[in-house]
């Protein structure tokens, strides 16, 4: 596994309809779960360290992750897949800041 600093870890972030309603509450009240694309190979503890190193006044109470495979594609006679991607949901603990990010959108 190759030597991954925590600037490496996220992506980017998701803004789907889906993580929007997580991270602003409505669908469970808890309003602290953020989604982000994450790097392959990162774990959960990666992932924690880099989001409360990037975003001050966070804190990190559990990660989830998502291992999502490479979609099958054609294009004529030749086939392919995309590429598989990582996904982490995120949730901050109840004295932690908010992610100014999500915020905005």
């Amino acid at each position: 596994m190759a030597d991954i600093k925590y600037y490496d870890v996220i992506q980017k972030p998701v803004v789907t309809e889906k993580a929007m309603t997580l991270s602003t509450g409505m669908e469970d009240g808890s309003k602290r779960k953020y989604t982000f694309l994450v790097h392959p190979d990162a774990t959960k503890v990666m992932i924690r360290d880099a989001v409360e190193k990037m975003f001050d006044g966070v804190k990190v109470a559990k990660v989830n992750t998502m291992n999502c495979e490479g979609k099958n594609k054609r294009r004529g006679r030749t086939t392919g897949k995309t590429a598989a991607t990582k996904k982490a949901i995120v949730e901050l603990t109840k004295d932690s800041k908010d992610i100014e990010l999500f915020s905005s959108l």
